[in-house]
This record gives C-alpha cells, structure tokens and sequence, in this order.
C-alpha cells in the first residue's frame, strides 16, 4: 500500500509540473485582418507583433464589405426596373391606342345615340376634345364603353382588346404557343361591339325612375313602329375566321357556309336559309366590306346564345348584332377610315333588320324548328336529371325507413333482418344474371 501511495504522488507531481501550453499565434498577411484588444479574453494580452486597429461604428458599412457581396443585387435591381419601365410604357401604349380609337369612333356614336359613355350626363362637348373619359379600364388590355338611346336598339356594348405589352413574356408565349397548337388562337387587337335589339319589348327593357314615368310608360311607347323582326343567325365572316368561330360559338354552328358572287374571294356568309342572305347581303354592306379588307373579321346577326346552352332557361332568345375589326398598328385617327363604313353601317343595321328581315312562312317556320329541335333535346335532358332526382330522393327515403325499423329490433331480429335483405339481394342477382344470359 505505501508503494502504490508513493507511486500515485510522484505521478500527480510530474503531471502539476507541466508547463500550460500557450497558443500559437500566426500574424496575418494584412494589417486590415490583425486581431484587436477584443478578440482576446480580458486575461490575455494581444500577441507581439498584432496591429491595433481603431474603433468602427457601425453605419461604416464600406469598412467591413466589398463590391463582390453586392453582385445579386447588381443583377436584380436593373431587371426589376427594366420590367418596371416595360409594364408602365405597355399600359400608356395601350391606353393611348384605345384613346384613339374612340376619338374616331366618338362622332358616329353621338350621331345615332342619345348617351355615349358611363356619364348619361355628359354630351361630347363636354370632353373637351379628349374622349378618353368616355372609356373605362377593365384591364390594362381591355377599355370598354356604352351607348344608348336609339330606336330599335336598347344598347350597345364596346370592348378594344389590345396586346398584353406591359407583359411581354406573356405576349411572346401566348405567341410561340398559337404556332405549335391550332386550337390556340394568336394575340390580336380587336375592337367587338355588341347591339342588343328591342325586338318589339320595349316597354319591359326601358327604366323607369318614378310612378308617373310608369303611368305614362304605355303612352309613350304606343306611338313607335314595331321594332321586331324575324329570328335568324346570319353572318358575313373573313375566311381566315370562320373554323375558330365554328369551334368557338354555338349560334353560328347552326348554319351553312356558302361563298357568294358579291362578296370578295376571302370572305364568305354563314347563313340558315338562302332567302335569309339576299334579304340581309346588301349592296352597301358588301362595299363596306370590300373597303374595310383584312381588318374586317366578321358581322353576325343572331338570336341564339354563343355557348351551347346546357339548361333550357340558357336556350331563351335574344336578338343581336355582333361586329369584330381588327385594330391597325398605328395610333393616328386616319387609319381608321377603311372600317368607318362597316362601323356605320353596324350602327344603322338594325333598321335594315326591323325593315327587311321577315321572311316567308316555309323558311320562318325551318328556322322555328332547328330551335324547337334544340329545345327538344334540352328538355329531354332536364327530364332525366329531374327524374334522376327523383330516384334519389325516393331511394334516400325508403333508407331512412329502413334505419329508423332496424333500430327498433332486437340484436337477433336485427340478425335475421339483415339475412333477409341479403337473400333478397342475391335473387335479384341471379335474375340479373339470368336475363344477361
């Protein structure tokens, strides 16, 4: 025991001689990289030899960063504005372009409308020149306007559609996507207006404001012509325009398409009926045509909805006039002359419907029967889904019967209950089966 003792001491001896190891310090290549008092502990001292630097604060960002930590921003930053800069320029373009086009189109619709604009009290001389204010923004591709008061019509919508050029990533895909797909459509700009008839209803489509303008209602509208006219769907469309309709609306896949001697080669009518198209095909629609050209997409008389109706409230006719121009690339009022006559006799073509378009009993009566045909089919469809309701119902019904007896039994009638529902269930099985076979 006193030997291990000793031997013990000696060890702990030997190991409490050992001198502490004292760190190694390397001094750096720069004077910018020596240590300070600070990056020792307060019992130590710096080493020999190690600069002492003066005190930074804090803002002096540039004393403890360098160009290359900003290189991300450097290529962020000016991508950001550029898009910037391109998105405010595409939406100024636009809005250019559609001011233009108003200001052309402004005169005529002050001449065959009592309102023009969102601003019934508001005239054109109130603008000051600049009719801009006569259109509203629905997106920055999309300006929109409105016009009522005329006789046979209850108004007018107008839409320009312009290029997305504040986006033009978009634009160039939407591009590149209409050459690889047939069924995609390229970007166009386009101006498509819409005139929704009287058809002889006034009295349910003008407002009212007052009790006394609804007493006088029947007066005032007892002395007018009647503005009805016959139902049709009759269309005089651009070649390059008349698939993609087709695929696109369902009124106009319910006629024939046929070239005809008046019209230009690279043009053509979409029509129910050949005594509809020399009623309809004037001579100073086809000049008006003619001059208007590539621009010109399509004029369509219809009364039918432009998406297949599914329910028969959606088969409910509605009669319109629907024009489509394309929209020329420059800015300047002049361009728009070729498509003035079209646009005019756009305007005025409601009175050509309400004075020529009834037809003779046999081709009203052709007409009548694709719709009846159609509304055939919808209520054929609305009865199997009522009776498919019915079924339901009726099925849900007698489940609940069934619950509410089962519970009342006893585990063991339960049991034989459930036996019994189940034989019943394979009878009719077999007999299934059997009839199959």
């Amino acid at each position: 025991m006193l030997l291990i003792g000793r031997s013990l001491l000696t060890d702990f001896a030997d190991f409490a001689s050992a001198p502490s190891p004292s760190p190694i310090y390397n001094p750096p290549s720069d004077s910018s990289d020596a240590p300070t008092a600070a990056s020792f502990p307060e019992h130590e001292t710096l080493p020999t030899g190690a600069a002492k630097l003066p005190y930074t604060k804090w803002y002096r960002v540039w004393e403890r960063t360098s160009p290359r930590d900003f290189y991300a921003e450097a290529i962020i930053i000016p991508f950001i504005l550029v898009l910037a800069l391109v998105h405010i320029w595409g939406r100024r373009k636009n809005k250019r372009k559609a001011s233009v086009w108003i200001a052309a189109h402004a005169p005529n619709l002050e001449r065959e409308f009592a309102s023009v604009g969102f601003d019934k009290r508001k005239v054109l001389a109130d603008y000051g020149g600049d009719f801009s204010g006569l259109l509203k923004e629905k997106s920055a591709q999309e300006y929109i306007t409105y016009a009522t008061g005329r006789q046979n019509v209850a108004f007018v919508d107008l839409k320009v559609k312009l290029f997305k050029r504040y986006n033009p990533l978009t634009l160039v895909v939407e591009t590149a996507l209409s050459f690889l797909f047939e069924t995609i459509r390229p970007p166009k700009e386009v101006m498509e207006a819409t005139i929704y008839a009287f058809d002889g209803k006034e009295k349910d489509l003008v407002p009212v404001k007052s009790k006394a303008e609804l007493d006088a209602k029947d007066s005032r509208f007892k002395g007018l012509p009647n503005s009805g006219f016959d139902a049709c769907v009759w269309a005089v469309v651009h070649k390059e325009q008349m698939k993609g309709l087709r695929d696109e609306r369902y009124d106009v896949s319910l006629t024939a398409t046929k070239d005809h001697k008046n019209l230009p080669q690279w043009a053509s009518v979409m029509s129910e009926s050949a005594e509809v198209t020399e009623t309809l095909l004037t001579k100073d629609l086809v000049e008006a045509v003619e001059k208007a050209g590539d621009a010109f997409e399509y004029l369509i008389v219809t009364d039918q909805p432009v998406d297949k109706p599914v329910k028969l409230n959606e088969a409910t006719p509605r009669k319109r006039v629907i024009i489509s121009l394309r929209l020329p690339s420059s800015t300047h009022a002049s361009a728009y002359e070729p498509t003035m006559p079209i646009f005019e006799y756009f305007l005025k073509m409601p009175d050509t419907l309400v004075a020529t378009a009834h037809f003779r009993g046999e081709v009203t009566r052709k007409i009548r029967a694709t719709r009846e045909e159609e509304t055939r089919k919808l209520k054929k469809a609305d009865e199997g889904e009522k009776a498919e309701e019915r079924r339901l119902e009726a099925e849900k019904k007698k489940k609940e019967i069934r619950d509410t007896r089962l519970k009342g039994l006893s585990a063991e009638e339960q049991r034989k209950f459930l036996e019994r529902e189940r034989e019943k269930g394979q009878k009719k099985q077999e007999k299934k089966m059997s009839r199959k076979a």
